[in-house]
């Protein structure tokens, strides 16, 4: 064991398991291969540890993957998108794990304008599946199609490390153009704020965001079709270590937006698409803590922002010409507790995405007449998405709905009749139904007095006397709201009389911007001690008992994960956790890290602030790792993981087996070929949380198939 030790602020930090972080991580993130022997060593007798552990638990494994795979359609597509002559859409073929990107023509005499010809061909524009062949590693992301409908950009990662690069297919000719541009962002992150390519009016190039050697998103580029990558051109780029870049075509056609942002701060600027030489014009310059999302309309902005003390969000508008704050008007004010999620507009409508106590809910607004009012749903908990698509001189909105028991149900809204048209709904091909369970809302009493949403799934027949096990996840990080919606393989656990609950804990956004900022740095300790409140009440209400709970967190959850397991682990029958962030001192203090200056904002620098140092050397499950009696233990880990390190949960694992006094297992299974966020196969997946869900059975007794 080679130890290192460093002394920070009066403290020395001792770091057994060090060695376990590669000097050369940068080189392993592109090619697994260039893992040390040394480190590859302990990792895959790691990996045949857990397996020979798991081994028994194989027939309920095969069993769980099986009924999974049952509720998935074997054929299925996404509800098509509308773009001009088109609607897009992917489509999965029986028994292939990678979709096929697809377009379809719509009618022109009216007959199923919406949703495309019956009538005409689908053309096959990406084959997903053909492009894994002879490749560990395989993830086919989001594409874009030039204004033309002519070539279409899309981005592939064959790492798992988030490295994308973006190709382009003449969709006539059907066959990719010589043109490559590698180390792109195209990730799942950036779907929420950007695009991967953003077209240029012409469609003779294309503008792009470009990761440097630590995986920071800093620089936006402009590639010319039919030129080599080494001469595209440097648009924008930011100097700051943490702030990163995105782009975003917007809807009315003529502009595209750069978004700049870290945790607390954001900036955009916008640009004209036809004029792309034109140097992108600065809505409203950076100040500390302010944030800001545009949206353009034909002769002005829609902005979501806090100014103003806005902690919850709201909307004003300014003028194209003239986008100053200065000249920003209020169009939905800001209300204490009614947090503005999300903004779309629309040639005549403007629609907004909030959410109060929890529960999201959709406004609408006619420009011309103010006329305002909400699309109403009456479920005691779910979640709601608002999807704007491709096109603005249109009425229909489209936005799905789910809840922890009914499948998600995707529909077109008019905007002007109010009608709404459902345009697809999950299906369970083994059967489902939703009147067997319950979903319930609860809340838990905090510390210091704050009432904590609690989402509750189970059976409609469970008895609740305290015999019934549960599964707690939670998540509690970088404002991210953990949404009450249907994911069918929780079914496998639910109907094997498991409680599945989700602990909307602070750092979240569930009940406003206050629940996140009092759940990060000097007050990330609520985060912990909310989710074992929840536990707690729980076990007082008789839903289940310590000892019968198995918590469940993944990346930053799984740090709540690692807390926990220091400070309580007599609840818990095990933890079970996918790539968690647990060595959070350490990699804090490490500046070269692909996340580390970005995440300053969000839980502290310990480098220069002694505050930050100490705040988190309190809570890091690493470092506070001590002898006792830990519950049984599944950690998942990829190795090409940018976001979490593959080391971190290898320390946490092997420190963890050292200090447990109670026999019960210390599992890891690092994926050697995979990342942050699990196998990119649609039944690959499903095998992912079939292995995990078998773990957390067996640790209640719940182990026969």
């Amino acid at each position: 064991m080679k130890s290192h030790r460093t002394t920070i602020f009066g403290r020395t930090l001792d770091d057994s398991y060090a060695w376990l972080k590669a000097p050369n991580w940068q080189e392993v993130l592109k090619d697994p291969a260039a893992l040390p022997e040394d480190i590859a060593t302990h990792l895959e007798a790691e990996n045949a540890y857990a397996d020979a552990y798991l081994a028994p638990l194989q027939p309920l494994i095969e069993t769980l993957k099986t009924e999974m795979r049952g509720r998935l359609e074997d054929e299925d597509m996404t509800a098509p998108v509308r773009d001009g002559p088109y609607v897009y859409y992917r489509r999965w073929r029986s028994g292939s794990q990678h979709p096929c990107l697809m377009r379809r023509r719509r009618s022109r005499d009216g007959a199923s304008p919406d949703i495309g010809d019956p009538r005409a061909p689908e053309e096959l524009l990406i084959d997903g599946e053909a492009l894994v062949a002879g490749r560990s590693f395989f993830q086919l992301g989001p594409a874009s199609h030039s204004p033309d409908h002519r070539l279409l950009a899309y981005a592939v990662d064959e790492a798992g490390s988030e490295f994308f690069t973006i190709r382009v297919r003449d969709l006539a000719q059907g066959h990719d153009l010589p043109d490559r541009v590698d180390n792109t962002r195209a990730d799942a992150v950036l779907n929420a704020h950007g695009d991967p390519v953003v077209w240029a009016a012409d469609g003779r190039s294309f503008f792009y965001v470009r990761l440097d050697q630590n995986h920071r998103a800093r620089g936006l580029w402009r590639h010319a079709i039919g030129e080599p990558a080494t001469s595209d051109s440097l648009v924008f780029e930011e100097e700051a270590q943490g702030w990163f870049v995105s782009v975003h075509r917007e809807r009315e056609g003529r502009h595209a937006s750069i978004a700049v942002r870290d945790h607390e701060t954001s900036e955009a600027y916008i640009f004209d698409i036809a004029h792309p030489e034109r140097p992108p014009l600065l809505v409203a310059p950076r100040e500390q803590g302010i944030r800001y999302e545009v949206e353009i309309g034909k002769d002005r902005l829609f902005i979501r922002t806090n100014r103003d003390r806005a902690e919850d969000f709201k909307i004003v508008e300014a003028p194209l010409a003239t986008p100053g704050p200065e000249h920003w008007r209020d169009v939905v004010p800001h209300r204490e507790g009614v947090m503005v999620l999300q903004h779309a507009l629309f040639a005549r409508h403007l629609v907004w995405l909030e959410r109060e106590d929890g529960q999201p809910r959709l406004s609408i607004r006619e420009l011309a007449s103010g006329d305002a009012h909400v699309v109403s749903f009456t479920d005691e908990a779910f979640a709601l998405s608002l999807e704007a698509g491709e096109e603005f001189d249109t009425d229909l909105l489209r936005f799905t709905i789910s809840t922890p028991a009914r499948p998600a149900e995707t529909y077109d809204y008019d905007m002007a009749s109010r009608e709404r048209v459902l345009v697809k709904r999950q299906a369970v091909p083994s059967g489902h139904d939703s009147d067997a369970y319950v979903v319930r809302r609860l809340h838990a009493e905090a510390l210091d007095g704050e009432s904590i949403p609690v989402t509750l799934l189970h059976r409609r027949d469970l008895v609740r006397d305290g015999s019934a096990p549960c599964l707690l996840y939670a998540y509690g990080a970088y404002g991210s709201a953990v949404p009450a919606q249907f994911i069918p393989h929780r079914l496998s656990l639910v109907d094997r009389g498991m409680i599945y609950a989700i602990a909307h804990i602070r750092g979240g956004t569930e009940k406003g911007w206050h629940w996140y900022l009092e759940g990060k740095r000097a007050a990330k300790e609520n985060s912990f001690s909310d989710y074992l409140a929840v536990a707690r009440m729980l076990i007082g209400e008789r839903y289940t008992s310590a000892g019968l709970i198995v918590a469940n967190g993944r990346s930053a959850g799984g740090m709540v994960m690692g807390v926990v397991a220091n400070r309580a682990p007599e609840l818990f029958a095990g933890i079970v956790t996918e790539v968690p962030f647990v060595d959070v001192l350490t990699t804090m203090l490490d500046a070269d890290l692909p996340l580390t200056p970005p995440e300053w904002p969000e839980w502290g620098n310990p480098i220069t602030n002694e505050a930050d140092f100490r705040t988190i050397l309190a809570y890091s499950p690493l470092d506070n790792i001590k002898a006792g009696d830990y519950p049984a233990i599944l950690a998942v880990a990829g190795l090409t993981d940018p976001r979490v390190t593959y080391w971190e949960p290898a320390k946490w694992v092997a420190k963890l087996r050292a200090h447990s006094r109670s026999g019960k297992p210390m599992l890891l299974r690092t994926d050697m070929s995979g990342g942050h966020l699990g196998a990119p196969g649609r039944f690959d997946r499903l095998s992912e949380f079939a292995l995990i869900y078998a773990f957390a059975l067996s640790v209640v007794g719940r182990s026969r198939p």
